[in-house]
């Protein structure tokens, strides 16, 4: 793998946290939960909201003033944020509350607008000029046009700054990546949209100005994230300064580097302890080679059952899947998982037969993603507020982490297998939870196998 992809991946594996690894042939039902668990002594989602809003707002009031008196924002904000030491992100980490992973969902923030002394240089300029971005300043000026798009007027663009502290994270003997490729990562540090800091807080994902070939009708995206390091860039990256407005728009500064994404099948592999089984399979089946193949399509959607997913099925049903018999059924039920040509993240959604990619709007959004099952379709709704947003599949499954943002599409980790509906009397019934024999699953799966190659 390449060394390129070490840190976001490495990130990855503390960002989609869920219930620890089962070894396949132990497979068991979770035990129930202990009265006294550590999860029953944390605050409410309420109680944390409002404990980050009026940290962001004190914060925001504070770090105003500072501006006020500064003869460069960047460096004020920066010098601001080390002082401070970050009030945000304390206040949420006293809490003891992931919430990407233990909640349904995060609650919107109503921030006030706040404001600011008119700008008077732009977004290249007050990076240039920061004794704290130096390094970055360095890397955007190997690149003549990059140098004339942040001093320029054609759009309010929003730039993840990473500091020189950033720059350090990267190990000393790691090979010099090729000016084709830090490019991309400088235009991914980038979106051609504006994205104030309160923005930020309510939107799960940005556009950044890195377009590419795999993604869709697109551009690539970073996911933003509030968890236990405050708010984050693609789960790891810390925003430890909010609001530098330059004239041409707005800079957040970051703790790290931020590295375009792998493909969906590189993150599959990264994460055993989460998807070992899901890997198994689709390496079983045949199917890792063809979601890997990008010729074959332009982005997509993986709705990735976890570990403990498979283990609700139960020993028997897992027995029977992964036996050398039932291979052609698990090679159609996780058929059933894979959405080709259309990549829904949690707040955008793009197509191949759209002209251009969209926002998914405020409410209730639904559609139904035809999957590689042919001739079956998962029906998704996505309800969303602000940064309250709830994805459930087929009215059921429920994504448990959104946006495992992917060179080639987007990984939705959900909660429980995707079992296809069964004919009724003519009418389609959904699977919705309960127990489940291997005679039922394969009842439900038998119209798809007669053709089954392996």
């Amino acid at each position: 793998m390449k060394l390129t992809y070490i840190l976001p991946l490495a990130a990855l594996t503390d960002a989609f946290v869920l219930p620890e690894q089962q070894v396949f042939s132990e497979l068991a039902v979770e035990s129930p939960r202990s009265a006294d668990s550590v999860f029953d002594k944390l605050p409410s989602k309420e109680q944390v909201v409002e404990k980050l809003e009026h940290s962001f707002e004190k914060l925001t009031g504070e770090f105003d003033q500072a501006v006020k008196c500064s003869k460069h924002a960047l460096d004020s904000a920066i010098d601001y944020a080390v002082e401070a030491g970050n009030d945000v992100a304390e206040k949420v980490q006293n809490t003891g509350f992931q919430a990407g992973s233990w909640i349904d969902s995060t609650a919107h923030l109503g921030l006030n607008d706040h404001h600011h002394n008119e700008p008077n240089q732009t977004i290249y300029q007050l990076i240039s000029t920061s004794k704290y971005t130096t390094k970055l300043a360095a890397a955007i000026n190997e690149y003549p046009e990059l140098v004339v798009l942040l001093n320029g007027t054609i759009a309010n663009y929003t730039v993840f700054a990473p500091v020189d502290s950033a720059f350090d994270k990267i190990p000393e003997h790691a090979p010099k990546p090729s000016k084709e490729f830090l490019k991309k990562a400088l235009l991914y540090h980038v979106s051609p949209e504006f994205y104030p800091a309160g923005k930020v807080l309510v939107t799960h994902t940005v556009p950044t100005a890195l377009t590419v070939d795999t993604v869709g009708i697109g551009p690539q995206r970073v996911s933003t994230n509030i968890g236990l390091k405050g708010l984050t860039v693609n789960f790891y990256a810390r925003i430890i300064a909010i609001d530098i407005f330059g004239t041409n728009g707005v800079i957040h500064g970051i703790d790290s580097l931020l590295v375009p994404p792998p493909n969906v099948v590189d993150i599959i592999q990264f994460l055993p302890g989460e998807f070992s089984t899901l890997e198994l399979g689709l390496t079983k089946t045949g199917l890792l080679p063809i979601i890997n193949d990008t010729s074959a399509h332009i982005g997509g959607t993986v709705f990735a059952p976890s570990n403990f997913a498979f283990q609700k099925l139960g020993p028997k049903i897992n027995g029977f899947l992964f036996s050398s018999y039932g291979q052609k059924y698990l090679k159609a039920l996780l058929e059933y998982h894979v959405v080709a040509n259309q990549t829904l993240y949690s707040d955008a959604y793009y197509a191949v037969d759209s002209v251009d990619s969209r926002d998914i709007p405020k409410g209730v959004f639904q559609i139904d993603l035809p999957t590689l099952l042919e001739g079956k379709s998962l029906a998704v709704n996505v309800a969303r507020y602000g940064r309250i947003i709830i994805i459930r599949i087929n009215a059921f499954s429920q994504v448990t982490i959104e946006d495992g943002i992917a060179a080639d599409g987007v990984i939705q980790v959900i909660s429980d297998v995707l079992i296809p509906p069964k004919r009724i009397d003519r009418m389609e019934q959904h699977y919705q939870g309960g127990e489940l024999t291997v005679e039922d699953l394969k009842e439900r799966l038998e119209p798809y196998v007669e053709n089954v190659e392996l």
